[in-house]
């Protein structure tokens, strides 16, 4: 069945709902009792209302394609200029709490705020041909509506109107993200990019999403591109794909489907790794970020996206969850997704995993701290915490971890700069790095690290990093090894070697001056670590520490009290490095490349989360061992208590690196790394890139 027929059963049923919620909204002030300041609101409503049904026209007619490009452009920003920064868009906008505190009051704003980003996203179900979902948030705006015509609610009616509409369609909202999760029917993205004619930028449009000069540049450079480079770009991608099911001993010819995550303007690529996956016998899944709060985690959005229109609009609803979150709609929504999964386990057990392309190179982020957005209370925040780890119980019961693989490269955007294009080919470049190189150097520092009981990390200048790291005990040295050598394949670029290290005896303190983790800013983050897990935390970003600790736990440790380290790694690639600072984008790049550009701590799960009993050996026929710390060792007994559902990389550069030496158990200590330069025997090959020049 085409993609377009899919709902057209459906929406035939739901058309006459859709034509009352949308009159009664139009029609409202007709005969209202409204007064200021919601009457302002409700009006306001009604006018984006207005502008979503004429989308949804457009959409139907498909007229909106024999625009011009630049008439496109104009209308994408009307559809999205109510939440684009400035004082003519977000500052005055009903979206933004702030505004809608001051407007209507802080309980009254935060909600009725809310209501309005929901309602946005029939933007989404408009051009997705998805009338259920637009006219279920019509029909919410009715209510409430209804609710002030009647007299004056107060906060609570309102409040409890959103908790069971939410509850009451989670049936629909979470069972439809699981089916975009795993049906490749939903084929609305990969019909925009094998049917579209990619050299005509109006296919952008397609998507509704906010369509920047990110988008078009992009899109535009790479049609500029050879189909050569195009197809060896995608192969660097699937090929990586495809190794890490060899590497893993994981039967890839049982799979049928693969997630590609993307950028929109990177359709070209996809195109061509949509072909080369073919060939290995898989079908795309490809599903947008999640559009509704009940699918939505802080600000992350996993699946395919564009820039993003305004990530401070993001930031300020980061936890608009709070609204309904209680133990009552924890169960109810653990319960859909279970029965979400078990109607679809064929299709879940045919899955192969995701295959993500990044981007970056957008304008740093630094959120502001609004009083007025909505925060999760302690007892929310646990109770977010035992949603995540029951949804993960339910996911790896259907997809267990052991059983499919991914990869993830990642692209600059236009915004990185003037020299993006060179930019970009400095990226190939780091991408497609000699693997058998680095695998041999590799090996020379891993032979190391294995005669050490422990590491020591020290920094260097003002960073204040302190860290000893505990290794496990190898009961057959000969045959098994501590630390595995990490190519390019699932993680790609290549460079580095890493490890889960004993939680017993490690401790101290880590420091970086700048790091973007989660795709947010962190200022002098500093952890303290006692037996392996976290026990102080700060950063420099807000004025005050209470501020500062609760960015830490709301983004880098999601709502915990406490995380243990999941990874220790040593990156190697010493091109990614001097890239970047030879373009001045070290503070731009993607976690994914400044992890390969020096040592770097994962709190969170190990690398081998879910996975540990899969045995998986070096190059040199050694096997890894060190899969497993003291958390991860209770799977078995308390799960709660063993996974975490989270896994942040948090790298210290080179040039802040003082020294890294191995502690043998006589005490002998062998530097790995001196003043930002490996010193290794046999390593000499990581320093050239340092030679002046290399990327001018």
């Amino acid at each position: 069945m085409e993609y377009g027929e899919l709902f057209q059963e459906e929406n035939e049923s739901v058309k006459e709902r859709y034509g009352l919620a949308l009159e009664r909204i139009l029609t409202f002030h007709n005969d209202t009792r409204i007064r200021e300041p919601f009457l302002d609101y409700f009006q306001r409503m009604a006018e984006f209302v207005k502008i979503l049904d004429e989308w949804k026209n457009h959409v139907e007619k498909k007229d909106l394609w024999q625009m011009k490009m630049d008439e496109l452009q104009a209308y994408n920003h009307l559809l999205y200029a109510d939440i684009l920064p400035g004082e003519e868009g977000y500052e005055k906008s009903y979206a933004n709490p702030s505004y809608a505190a001051e407007q209507l009051g802080v309980e009254y704003g935060q909600l009725l705020s809310f209501v309005y980003t929901e309602l946005r996203g029939g933007l989404v179900y408009a051009v997705e041909h998805r009338l259920f979902d637009l006219t279920i948030h019509l029909e919410l705006l009715v209510e409430i509506l209804c609710l002030f015509e009647d007299g004056m609610p107060s906060a609570k009616e309102i409040r409890e109107v959103i908790y069971y509409f939410v509850s009451d369609y989670a049936d629909r909202t979470v069972d439809y993200r699981t089916r975009e999760i795993l049906d490749p029917e939903l084929s609305f993205a990969t019909d925009i990019i094998m049917q579209s004619d990619l050299s005509d930028l109006r296919y952008l449009f397609r998507y509704g999403e906010y369509i920047s000069d990110n988008e078009i540049r992009l899109a535009d450079f790479l049609n500029r591109m050879s189909q050569k480079e195009i197809d060896a770009m995608a192969y660097t991608y699937t090929h990586g794909y495809e190794e890490g099911f060899r590497i893993a001993g994981i039967d890839l010819s049982k799979k049928k489907t693969v997630n590609i995550r993307y950028s929109i303007g990177q359709e070209r690529m996809v195109k061509a790794a949509i072909l080369q996956f073919e060939k290995m016998g898989l079908v795309p899944v490809i599903y947008r970020a999640p559009v509704a709060r009940v699918n939505r985690r802080l600000t992350l959005r996993p699946g395919y996206t564009a820039t993003s229109a305004n990530k401070q609009y993001e930031y300020d609803h980061r936890m608009d969850e709070a609204l309904f979150l209680d133990k009552a709609f924890v169960d109810r929504k653990i319960s859909v997704l279970h029965n979400a999964y078990e109607s679809r386990k064929q299709l879940a057990a045919e899955y192969a995993g995701p295959a993500v392309i990044e981007v970056f190179g957008e304008n740093p982020f630094e959120p502001q701290n609004k009083k007025e957005s909505i925060t999760l209370s302690e007892k929310q925040q646990k109770l977010s915490v035992t949603m995540t780890t029951e949804s993960s119980k339910i996911v790896n019961t259907y997809i267990p971890q052991s059983d499919y693989s991914f990869t993830i490269i990642a692209y600059p955007l236009p915004e990185i700069g003037e020299r993006f294009e060179e930019i970009f080919e400095a990226i190939v470049k780091v991408n497609t790095l000699d693997n058998e190189a680095y695998k041999k150097v590799q090996q020379i520092i891993i032979d190391e690290l294995d005669q050490a009981v422990s590491v020591r990390v020290l920094g260097a200048g003002k960073n204040q990093t302190d860290m000893t790291v505990m290794m496990h005990e190898r009961k057959h040295p000969e045959k098994e090894t501590n630390f595995e050598n990490c190519t390019a394949d699932v993680n790609i670029p290549v460079g580095e070697v890493f490890t889960s290290p004993k939680l017993t005896g490690t401790h101290g303190v880590l420091n970086v001056s700048e790091v973007y983790l989660n795709d947010l800013n962190f200022k002098n983050i500093m952890l303290t670590f006692e037996d392996g897990k976290i026990k102080h935390y700060t950063c420099d970003n807000f004025d005050t520490e209470e501020e500062n600790q609760a960015y830490i736990k709301e983004n880098v440790m999601f709502n915990r009290e406490t995380l243990p380290i999941g990874e220790f790694a040593i990156g190697t690639n010493t091109t990614a490095y001097v890239m970047a600072n030879a373009f001045d984008i070290v503070y731009k790049l993607p976690i994914l490349i400044v992890e390969k550009m020096g040592p770097h701590f994962a709190v969170g799960d190990t690398c081998y989360s879910h996975s540990e009993e899969v045995r998986l050996y070096n190059p040199d026929g050694k096997e890894i061992v060190a899969k497993d710390n003291e958390c991860s060792l209770l799977r078995d007994t308390d799960e709660e208590n063993a996974y975490f559902n989270c896994h942040t990389d948090i790298t210290i550069p080179y040039d802040e690196i003082k020294t890294i030496f191995s502690v043998h158990a006589d005490g002998t200590e062998v530097p790995i790394i001196e003043n930002g330069r490996f010193v290794l025997p046999g390593c000499d090959m990581l320093n050239e890139p340092f030679q002046e020049g290399l990327f001018r």
